[in-house]
């Protein structure tokens, strides 16, 4: 079984219920549906390639848009998203919003034009898919190939299982059951830590002015316009953050008798998701849906 594919084909799913309303059905087809997949991962090719060679001014221009950029009737890339995007969106914007309580209501309740609405449907399956099925990838390959950590998981799923904290077979375990797993929640950070699933440098602009920051204890200016970014990576990988031997998939470093270090761990940590107003708005939805998964794969384990 390709475990990875499984997992893209769910964290779409999931991210398309929650914005339709309707979910692409690939879970239960085991497909591809309207070549999405591929679509997307065309989509995020050319974007890669645009914000490498710096691109981005030409390819907002509108003429060069109009003549080169995507279009609903492409047959792949980024296009084909919004083929499939404007479909969907038209079928609901014919239909009463009455009990409706997906993002896509919420976006026509707050006045969005149908432009705006396939813009934005767009960004939140592109944000809210492929990143939370890269993670879902690297904890189950990381739990899977370390024997122990896989041991200590089981028994803490199992003995939430049997204490009846969950009715795992009848619903998904709720998110209050999967915060309050202390190493499942170390696998889960320990994983985010060690292969990040973005790990571009995030980059801010200085506003007008200029701005002074604390740096390692000194005050350093920063003058208006300067570009700043960090290695979420080297960032992820700091001794003197998550102690020795950081190169190491080890979810017992989170679990240390040391409060003041743990929160400043969890707090680097989320940096993975961006910092500030800029931060990835999913990011509730993610942690969300990774916990869930982890828990109903490994109880789903325990009873083969």
């Amino acid at each position: 079984m390709d475990l990875a594919q499984k997992l893209q084909y769910l964290t779409l799913d999931v991210i398309s219920l929650i914005g339709f309303g309707q979910a692409f059905g690939m879970v239960a087809t085991d497909s591809d549906v309207d070549s999405y997949v591929a679509s997307s991962k065309v989509g995020l090719q050319f974007i890669t390639y645009v914000v490498a060679l710096g691109l981005q001014p030409i390819v907002h221009c509108r003429p060069f848009a109009r003549l080169f950029g995507p279009k609903a009737t492409d047959e792949r890339g980024v296009g084909r998203m919004i083929e499939l995007a404007s479909r969907l969106i038209d079928a609901r914007l014919s239909k009463s919003l009455e009990g409706k309580s997906d993002m896509l209501a919420s976006f026509i309740g707050h006045g969005l034009n149908r432009d705006d609405l396939v813009t934005e449907s767009i960004l939140q399956i592109l944000a809210g898919s492929d990143t939370t099925a890269t993670s879902l990838r690297v904890i189950m390959l990381y739990v899977i190939s370390h024997p122990n950590v896989y041991r200590r998981l089981q028994k803490e799923v199992d003995r939430t299982v049997e204490k009846g904290l969950t009715t795992t077979g009848k619903e998904v375990v709720s998110e209050a059951v999967c915060k309050g797993m202390e190493y499942m929640q170390a696998v889960i950070k320990e994983a985010l830590r060690i292969s990040p699933p973005v790990t571009d440098v995030v980059p801010k602009v200085v506003p007008k002015g200029g701005d002074r920051v604390i740096v390692d204890g000194e005050q350093v200016y920063l003058p208006e316009g300067t570009h700043v970014g960090y290695c979420v990576l080297g960032l992820m990988h700091r001794e003197d953050v998550f102690g020795d031997n950081v190169e190491f998939f080890r979810p017992e470093r989170w679990l240390i008798n040391d409060r003041a270090k743990v929160e400043k761990m969890s707090r680097t940590i989320e940096m993975v998701f961006g910092y500030g107003k800029y931060q990835c708005l999913g990011k509730g939805i993610a942690y969300m849906e990774i916990g869930k998964v982890v828990f109903e794969v490994s109880a789903d384990m325990m009873s083969i």
